[in-house]
């Protein structure tokens, strides 16, 4: 008996879904072209549609065990839902409708920054990636900012920015300098002028001194100051002039040599020639070596 009852009971809940289905609307399908809607409200309803496969398509990439593929299908299926909400986005407008496009989402890196999302086609949005697709080969490197490198500055652009300024040609134009640096010029000229007038009186009294053969502090005060060697030039002079006048008188002339005197290099080759001789005589017989001197002279060889 209970069995009886579970079919009736079957058989009726069949038919109470038939009826239903029955009194439902045939489901709709959303048009392949967005041309195609003529209402604002169906073409937003539309889009409304796509908004809701796309957040659930995101929410299903955000997990990163999926696989590289799976993973790279979900993106080209939401890029596809993107594409597509564009145009129904571009059909409101036509419409009347609202402007969604201005107010869209902009694409973010991993780090959360701001990209321009790229579009090599020039074509409606450039292709996005989401959730864990941003982290698949290939595509990381496409997030990433390049590092910045510093160009190295040429000798054109260093030499660019140097003029008369650069090498102060310029610096006593406002004054300054000279105000500033004129009493410390004349105070370092007057010093220079009294240490040399200083010296010149010391090398006077010193001159005078030696000449007289008087030892003097005049004379220790030069020999201090380096100025023996000065003396000692003008006495080699002196008797250099001495010694040719005496010769002059004496009618003695000093002597020329008339005759080229070797050099080092000559020198030191025919120490070198007499080593070479010394040496064949002692591992050489008497009569190669005359063997040698024939060959030479038939050859007219004068080494």
């Amino acid at each position: 008996m209970a069995r009886n009852e579970e079919k009736a009971q079957s058989m009726l809940n069949r038919y109470v879904a038939h009826e239903a289905e029955q009194k439902k609307k045939p489901k709709e399908r959303r048009p392949f072209l967005a041309s195609e809607c003529r209402d604002l409200a169906e073409a937003d309803k539309w889009r409304q549609q796509i908004m809701r496969e796309i957040g659930r398509k995101v929410a299903e990439i955000q997990n990163e065990g999926l696989g590289e593929h799976r993973l790279r299908d979900l993106n080209d299926e939401i890029n596809k839902l993107i594409r597509e909400k564009s145009h129904w986005e571009r059909r409101i407008v036509e419409l009347g409708g609202p402007n969604y496009a201005k107010h869209a989402p902009k694409m973010t890196d991993l780090e959360g920054n701001i990209v321009d999302v790229p579009n090599p086609s020039g074509r409606g949005p450039g292709y996005r990636y989401f959730g864990a697709a941003k982290k698949l080969p290939g595509v990381r490197e496409l997030f990433e900012k390049p590092p910045e490198l510093r160009k190295r500055r040429t000798r054109y652009d260093i030499y660019k920015r140097i003029d008369a300024s650069y090498y102060g040609y310029r610096d006593d134009e406002d004054g300054v300098l000279e105000r500033v640096e004129g009493p410390a010029e004349e105070k370092m000229r007057a010093e220079v002028l009294e240490e040399w007038n200083r010296v010149e009186e010391v090398r006077r009294e010193a001159k005078k001194a030696v000449k007289s053969g008087e030892v003097v502090s005049v004379a220790k005060e030069v020999l201090f100051e380096g100025m023996e060697e000065e003396v000692e030039e003008e006495e080699r002079k002196e008797r250099e002039k001495l010694e040719k006048e005496e010769m002059e008188r004496e009618g003695r002339r000093e002597f020329v040599v008339h005759v080229p005197l070797p050099d080092d290099k000559e020198i030191e080759k025919m120490v070198l020639e007499k080593k070479k001789r010394e040496l064949l005589s002692m591992y050489v017989s008497e009569g190669l070596l005359e063997e040698q001197t024939e060959a030479k002279a038939m050859l007219n060889i004068q080494r």
